[in-house]
């Protein structure tokens, strides 16, 4: 998945164009103000994939904490707590 570069011009002239592009390859485009990048545009399955992926990487890097922490369970407190969640 090649980003493409949209300077801000072209995104102000054609949008819809843009948009259209954007919905059928769901490539990122880049968009560009003075030649360098500004921001990325992304469609909304992407850009939600993404955020579930961030969410993922999230909780295991609060987990590894926890583990060099010292905050952990044996397996009998892990499961009675479970067993809680089940009722």
């Amino acid at each position: 998945m090649i980003p493409r570069l949209v300077p801000i011009t072209d995104l102000k002239r054609n949008g819809g164009k843009v948009l259209d592009a954007l919905r059928q390859d769901r490539s990122p485009v880049i968009i560009t103000e003075h030649g360098r990048a500004a921001a990325v545009l992304l469609d909304v399955a992407s850009y939600e994939a993404i955020t579930r992926r961030f969410e993922i990487l999230q909780g295991m890097a609060e987990g590894e904490r926890d583990i060099a922490e010292g905050r952990t369970l044996s397996w009998e407190e892990a499961k009675a707590g479970l067993g809680r969640w089940r009722r």
